[in-house]
């Protein structure tokens, strides 16, 4: 167990140093209110966190992260561009590993606004990259947004769509449902039955003939999911083409050069990504322009498809090559979507990061 007192001076030394790249030093209350921020953590997240009541307060939660309180406070003061920077404790419960910490410190940064998100992409990540650069890390970056654009290109229905993105953050979950959108995997035979039953019968005649009402949906939540079932199995599978094109998409796994060119590719008969892909050859301008080599700059497209479901742009992080079971030294990315429901409507664009310090202390101490 490394001595808290060292990993708190490795903190304050990476505290300082996004300080001198102009961020604002700001703290957020280690008590928060769960009821709106646990819908915004990822699922992992969200079921290691330490969850209170308070009899004024209602559902509280231990801080498992600084990102979401952070846009919470910019977006009450409505002031842009922002810098800010941070440094404190988060708490996550563990349950399957005991050797991991349920309370470690997270240093972050954190950039709002600007006109150029591409620009801003590349500051953020340059900056991490900067900090970290003596360990010699592997970086690795993806992009949520290509992978919702991907989604919305589809040629199927909204609810298809609306399901899909949903479980983006869940690759097995997605890949089941994609498998099933386009016709590949057949339909439970509990569901054919049922099926089968309303066809013959219909859907209040079924509703009849169930079980007495229990739990928190009504009959009238019954009835809808019901003729959406039904409406769901009339609907056509996605094309082949469509689906084997996102497939190919998802397992895009190459230096970013050569991955963009792929993705132009991709771009052709998936017009819908088209932005994105743009977007990323800004970005990898952008990064060129920090001094970063693009050329040897790994890019997955799956990659934060695990993580926080924050992330609707560009994602990074940087990890210790030889040592797989380690977790990632820093992640980060951006979160457009979240100022919005965190502004009420107001969106402003926002990318960010955050960076483990005890594993920067260890991994500094074994080089040393």
């Amino acid at each position: 167990m490394q001595d808290k007192g060292r990993i708190l001076a490795q903190a304050e030394r990476l505290h300082v140093f996004f300080r001198g790249a102009g961020a604002e030093p700001v703290q957020t209350a280690i008590l928060q209110p769960a009821e709106t921020l646990l819908d915004l953590y990822g699922e992992d997240i969200r079921a290691r966190a330490y969850v209170t009541s308070d009899a004024l307060r209602g559902e509280q939660m231990l801080r498992p992260d600084f990102t979401v309180p952070v846009v919470q406070m910019h977006m009450d003061s409505a002031a842009d561009p922002a810098r800010y920077t941070y440094c404190g404790e988060v708490f996550r419960r563990q349950e399957r590993d005991p050797a991991r910490p349920n309370e470690y410190i997270q240093v972050g940064y954190e950039l709002f606004g600007g006109e150029s998100p591409a620009e801003a992409d590349a500051e953020v990540f340059a900056l991490f990259s900067e900090a970290l650069s003596p360990l010699d890390l592997r970086a690795a970056t993806g992009d949520i947004g290509l992978i919702l654009a991907a989604v919305d290109g589809l040629s199927t229905t909204d609810k298809r769509k609306a399901a899909l993105r949903r479980h983006v953050w869940r690759p097995r979950r997605f890949r089941a449902l994609l498998e099933r959108f386009a016709g590949r995997t057949p339909l439970p035979e509990s569901r054919k039955r049922l099926l089968a039953e309303i066809e013959t019968h219909g859907v209040e005649a079924v509703l009849n003939a169930a079980a007495p009402e229990i739990g928190l949906r009504s009959r009238a939540d019954v009835a809808y999911r019901l003729y959406a079932l039904v409406q769901d199995a009339a609907e056509p599978p996605v094309s082949l083409g469509e689906t084997e094109l996102l497939e190919d998409l998802l397992s895009i796994r190459e230096t970013s050069v050569h991955a963009l060119a792929h993705l132009r590719d991709i771009a052709v008969d998936l017009k819908t990504i088209g932005p994105a892909v743009d977007r990323m050859q800004a970005r990898l301008d952008a990064l060129a322009g920090q001094g970063i080599d693009v050329d040897l700059l790994d890019f997955e497209a799956s990659y934060g498809r695990t993580t926080m479901e924050y992330y609707d742009g560009f994602v990074f992080g940087f990890y210790a090559e030889g040592l797989p079971g380690l977790p990632p030294v820093a992640t980060g990315g951006r979160y457009d979507a979240l100022t919005r429901i965190l502004g009420r409507g107001r969106e402003v664009p926002a990318v960010g990061g955050v960076v483990r310090p005890e594993l920067v202390l260890s991994l500094t101490e074994a080089l040393a």
